[in-house]
């Protein structure tokens, strides 16, 4: 390390931490990788591009930040002064459109398997590969540590700005940007203890994490108890797509009742999870901006604001869905008042012994669909397709991305799921979602819910594990 290149050090935040702690204890998983991809068409100013993603380095300290741990008690982050331009370009041009994709393929799966080395001066990628002469594929590939997904819209829109004055010969003065920093100083200012008797009281209920168990594939052992050795790339991803008039339905509903989209998807989520776990008290994480509003310029900084926390729901069967939507949304915005607390304490202050987690499952709803940003760029580029990857350590992630039709992602483990069981998780999201839309006042009780293939699996399940209990007794 060049010290006359430090620009700071200071810790990390909670999040951080344990984001470094799960990448490091098993660093073959790929785990808090971001990968977007953006098929470009267009006459491409090269220079411009280089010379505008070159500013936006400069001007935002964590794309020049890395991170030490060794021999040290608490981890520490580096900010340098001057970083390289982390940019590759290749030219494919004279090679056949079939091999073109299959090398595009290829090297989209590697640059995710490539990982990166996090005591490096920047923890991002930029490949630009030239497929003809007005077609481009633009890979930018990050690590969670440096920056979250509500980050990502920002650099991008600064990106595009740039370049496009840049492109035409112009100067261009972006509004000065906050640096992280900021953000540490700020909360390390924070009384946590604030936020213990809220954890304590919404979580006294809470023994033990919602089982996952009647999901899970037959004779699986638990991934947990492997060791970090023997672990292998081992998630995957399915999706499904409601329709225009669904979804316009839902934010029709949603606007008429006071309610926001968010609740909706998460309502609907906590639900499936009462079904499937056959209980009516379930928890689940939630993942929430975490940019606290008190604090000056916050929307334009760039890092790692974003927080999990857990949700605790209780599912009476008696209530009107609408009635209890309405109910739940006030708990989501308590939950947030305190949305800066480290997740390890949260768990510290509930019943759930450390040994378990708090929860398996985790709901990210896209305020800001990081793949649909670019589609504003002007001037002589159009974004054919976009596409973003993303892992993290639980074994269900549900990630909702609104639009014209809202899209329902499920990232699984495949060690403990299988790709049918997900898309029937995904044909019952979409009936809920479609019966909620139909009608909220209803009872709970009385929506359906599970598609007839996975009523038939729970209800087999049921009776397998009776039967078990009788033989045993």
């Amino acid at each position: 390390m060049k010290t006359e290149n430090i620009q700071d050090i200071y810790q990390l935040t909670p999040l951080q931490k344990g984001i470094l702690f799960h990448s490091l204890y098993a660093p073959e998983l790929g785990l808090y990788i971001i990968q977007i991809r953006y098929s470009l068409r267009g006459r491409l100013n090269i220079s411009a591009f280089e010379r505008a993603w070159q500013q936006i380095i400069e001007r935002h300290t964590v794309l020049r930040t890395s991170f030490y741990w060794e021999d040290i008690d608490n981890p520490l982050q580096v900010v340098y002064k001057q970083v390289n331009l982390p940019l590759k370009q290749y030219d494919w041009r004279d090679i056949e459109p079939v091999e073109q994709q299959q090398r595009l393929n290829e090297f989209i799966l590697c640059d995710r398997k490539q990982g990166f080395d996090l005591s490096q001066e920047c923890l991002m990628r930029l490949t630009l590969i030239r497929l003809g002469d007005d077609v481009y594929e633009f890979i930018w590939s990050k690590h969670h540590l440096i920056m979250d997904g509500w980050s990502v819209p920002v650099v991008l829109k600064e990106f595009v700005q740039t370049y496009e004055a840049f492109a035409k010969g112009q100067h261009i003065s972006l509004e000065p940007s906050r640096p992280f920093r900021d953000y540490i100083d700020w909360l390390q200012q924070q009384d946590i203890s604030k936020t213990e008797a809220f954890w304590r009281q919404t979580l006294k209920e809470v023994k033990e994490p919602t089982s996952l168990k009647n999901l899970e594939i037959d004779n699986v052992c638990d991934p947990r108890s492997a060791s970090a050795g023997n672990r292998k790339e081992r998630y995957d991803e399915e999706q499904i797509k409601l329709s225009t008039a669904t979804t316009a339905a839902l934010q029709s509903l949603a606007k008429q009742h006071q309610l926001t989209l968010n609740t909706i998807v998460q309502g609907a989520w906590a639900i499936l999870l009462g079904r499937y776990s056959c209980q009516n008290e379930v928890v689940y994480g939630c993942t929430v901006s975490g940019r606290p509003v008190e604090l000056e310029g916050i929307e334009s900084m760039v890092g790692v604001f974003i927080n999990t926390l857990p949700i605790y729901v209780k599912l009476d069967s008696q209530q009107f869905l609408v009635t209890w939507l309405q109910q739940f949304q006030d708990r989501l915005v308590q939950a947030r008042h305190h949305e800066y607390t480290p997740l390890t304490d949260i768990q510290g202050w509930s019943e759930v012994p450390r040994s378990l987690p708090l929860f398996e499952s985790i709901v990210v709803f896209e305020n800001q669909p990081v793949t649909q940003f670019l589609q504003e760029w002007k001037g002589n580029i159009e974004v054919r397709d976009s596409s973003l990857f993303y892992k993290t350590n639980y074994p269900l992630t549900v990630v909702a991305y609104p639009g014209l039709e809202l899209v329902i992602a499920i990232s699984f483990d495949f060690q403990r799921f299988d790709s049918q069981t997900i898309m029937s998780i995904l044909k019952d999201f979409a009936i809920l979602l479609q019966n909620m839309a139909n009608n909220l006042q209803v009872r709970l009780k009385d929506i359906r819910i599970l598609s007839e293939e996975q009523q038939q699996r729970i209800l087999r399940l049921e009776k397998e594990a009776t039967f078990n209990f009788a033989v045993c007794n």
